[in-house]
């Protein structure tokens, strides 16, 4: 029998480390095929891809990965627990994925699982510890992890576990697991030598922030010794071509723009608003000229700076708490990016063995046929989002290519 390893990462861009990664999960789970769950043309984080996720995922293929599947825009800009739900629904949904494989600080998997165990069922005593963290003014992470530490009451033992965002990210996918009632099994690989938002080199290895920095700054001769060769020849086309957007600032003017004409209760119904931070939003949104000069404004002991830039993309796509709440209730569909011979085998094993996954191939087929009501919602923010983040191209900023490209075959 075959086994299927599942992959949720960003690729942004993809780079050695994760190719690493990849190998070594593959040799871990004694894998015959590699499913990849990508978020799109914007990131979890708060701020938009590096390049175009037909890209990534012509990258991903490259280096390894089978088939890549897209995660819809309403998990990959969300907060980590909903970003790690919506990719494990996908993921299980296809009823043939054995193991999943993420990267963490921590190579200890049973650390994680207490921590995931606690928060999938948050016991009354736990809840009452939050609740006095969040009353001490603290965000909802700080105040989460203090809550946890003491709850576990090893701070010594757990307190570095939670400071890693890779570690929280696998706690999140551990929990999703268990939410799901998922039979696919949790493996950890250890991250090595650079840390998720370190800016230095360790001989070949180099973070995808390093690399989103080091193309920011026009400064790209390095970038051929940290990344795989296909990847590296990906990024520097999409750079002579004018389609790399390197940070949020590249839409400053939509941003802020919008964020004045909106009023204060359209700025409440963004995801991530509450406590009265709408009126903070607009009062900066009507001094400020830039991305940076708001985050700068608006980021505080309660408001962490990721949480105050995915409120800014919230805003730049015209998402609402509504179309979060809906992503929460539903499994999404499987839009395919790309597949190399063995993905499209196994695409055509998940179908026979669920016949019922709403696959995309075609995007205008699937809105012309659909009957489904929220995942029609749910793929027009896909849409909507493409044609946006093909705002900030130096040139062609063509729309609708969720129309119009083909998925990548390798």
């Amino acid at each position: 029998m075959s086994k299927v390893l599942g992959i949720i990462a960003e690729y942004n861009p993809f780079h050695n480390g994760h190719l690493y990664h990849l190998i070594k999960a593959k040799q871990l789970t004694k894998s015959d095929f590699t499913v990849a769950v990508i978020s799109g043309n914007f990131t979890q984080r708060g701020e938009p891809s590096l390049i175009d996720k037909w890209s990534k995922a012509e990258s991903a293929i490259l280096g390894g990965v089978d088939l890549v599947i897209e995660l819809p825009v309403l998990y990959s800009i969300s907060s980590a627990e909903n970003f790690a739900e919506g990719a494990i629904k996908l993921l299980d949904s296809f009823k043939v994925v054995d193991d999943i494989a993420f990267g963490a600080e921590t190579a200890d998997i049973t650390i994680l699982n207490k921590f995931a165990e606690v928060l999938y069922t948050e016991p009354k005593e736990y809840k009452t510890l939050l609740s006095h963290e969040l009353g001490k003014g603290l965000s909802y992470p700080k105040a989460r992890q203090n809550a946890l530490m003491i709850y576990l009451n090893d701070i010594r033992k757990f307190v570095n576990v939670l400071s890693h965002p890779n570690n929280i990210l696998g706690i999140e996918y551990l929990k999703a697991l268990k939410k799901c009632k998922s039979n696919i099994n949790p493996v950890v690989i250890k991250r090595t030598n650079t840390g998720y938002n370190d800016l230095k080199f360790s001989g070949n290895i180099a973070s995808a922030t390093a690399i989103r920095d080091l193309v920011a700054n026009n400064n790209i001769k390095k970038l051929n010794t940290v990344m795989p060769i296909g990847s590296y020849s990906i990024l520097t086309e999409n750079i002579t071509r004018g389609h790399v957007v390197k940070n949020l600032s590249n839409f400053d003017k939509e941003i802020i723009y919008n964020l004045r004409r909106m009023s204060t209760d359209e700025i409440r119904n963004l995801p991530d608003v509450s406590e009265g931070l709408e009126n903070a939003i607009k009062k900066a949104a009507n001094s400020c000229n830039t991305v940076t000069e708001f985050i700068n404004i608006v980021t505080s002991k309660r408001y962490t700076q990721t949480r105050i830039k995915r409120i800014l993309l919230y805003s730049l796509l015209q998402i609402s708490k509504k179309d979060i709440a809906l992503s929460k209730k539903i499994t999404p569909y499987a839009r395919v990016l790309g597949f190399n011979e063995k993905g499209k085998y196994l695409l055509s094993e998940i179908l026979r063995v669920n016949p019922k996954v709403p696959f995309i191939t075609s995007v205008k087929k699937f809105v012309d046929t659909t009957s489904n009501k929220n995942l029609l919602a749910m793929l027009q923010n896909d849409i909507w989002a493409t044609n946006v983040y093909t705002l900030a191209y130096g040139r062609d900023s063509w729309s609708n290519l969720d129309y119009t490209k083909k998925i990548v075959s390798i």
